[in-house]
């Protein structure tokens, strides 16, 4: 029988010993900082964040190239012998990093490619649906599994409010910043993925204690999101107060499984420091 392996970027944020366990191949993307190229996972975040007190310069960040997609694949299909992988991407609309994947996957057989068009806690909420579909069974035929992750793809759902909008500014990711007008600095934005799209979506003002609420709150009445699994994103920085609030708020709401993400350097970069968001999949 044909072993399935699942794989994604870095920028999925899904936390190592949940990637170690679930056997998912992680590519990482890259941080490129004081004129060095740092691969994602290899940087501490808060070097990014005492790069820019220090500068008042924000680093930038790169997709994974297709050679690097190509000796990934390769070490894939050498520990995995006559595997199929099924590497589930971060958003194309924000990234070339999808796109240099298709180049390098031209060499090679039983390699598929879904373009997830998410990020962060969104992109892992849809990698461990795929997971959980492979340990429930595992001889699911490849096609079906794609078939399976491909149509819950539209109901994964990602908001998060950045902690710092410097960070978010610099970071020139997101399409509708002009949305956010002359107050910018007096503003939280509400970031959600519109067709595989960073879109300011809302604009919330006050401390950040009352805005995740607040975030949580809306998130919650706009999308009526599966209880068995909900995902909160953090970059370091924010306060435990606040964590340990949406804690009691995810409870109160009756959801069973409740996980903790920390954002990597790729994606700090361009959130800056005390940022939450909340992940999930519609029913």
């Amino acid at each position: 029988m044909r072993k399935i392996i699942l794989s994604t970027e870095s920028g999925a944020d899904l936390p190592k010993k949940l990637a170690d366990r679930s056997a998912v191949q992680i590519v990482p993307m890259h941080v490129i900082m004081d004129g060095q190229d740092y691969l994602d996972g290899t940087l501490p975040v808060k070097d990014i964040y005492d790069y820019y007190d220090r500068t008042k310069k924000i680093p930038s960040t790169t997709s994974t190239n297709a050679n690097e997609y190509h000796d990934f694949f390769t070490k894939i299909k050498a520990d995995f012998p006559d595997c199929t992988i099924i590497h589930i991407g971060y958003t194309s609309k924000a990234s070339s990093s999808f796109q240099n994947a298709i180049i390098a996957s031209e060499d090679f057989d039983n390699l598929f490619l879904i373009d997830a068009l998410n990020v962060t806690g969104g992109l892992a909420a849809i990698v461990m649906y795929a997971v959980n579909l492979l340990e429930k069974d595992p001889a699911i035929e490849p096609d079906k599994l794609i078939e399976k992750i491909e149509a819950i793809i539209p109901k994964s759902r990602l908001a998060f409010v950045p902690g710092s909008l410097e960070f978010l500014k610099a970071g020139g990711r997101v399409s509708n910043m002009a949305y956010l007008g002359g107050a910018l600095l007096k503003l939280k934005p509400r970031i959600e993925l519109v067709e595989g799209k960073l879109i300011s979506t809302k604009k919330y003002r006050g401390k950040m204690s009352s805005v995740a609420e607040k975030l949580m709150e809306d998130y919650l009445n706009q999308y009526d999101i599966d209880r068995e699994q909900l995902y909160f994103l953090y970059s370091i920085g924010l306060d435990e107060s606040i964590m340990q609030r949406m804690d009691e708020i995810a409870k109160e709401n009756q959801f069973k499984n409740i996980k903790w993400m920390q954002a990597g350097a790729m994606i700090s970069t361009h959130a800056g420091p005390g940022g939450f968001g909340i992940a999930g999949l519609e029913v």
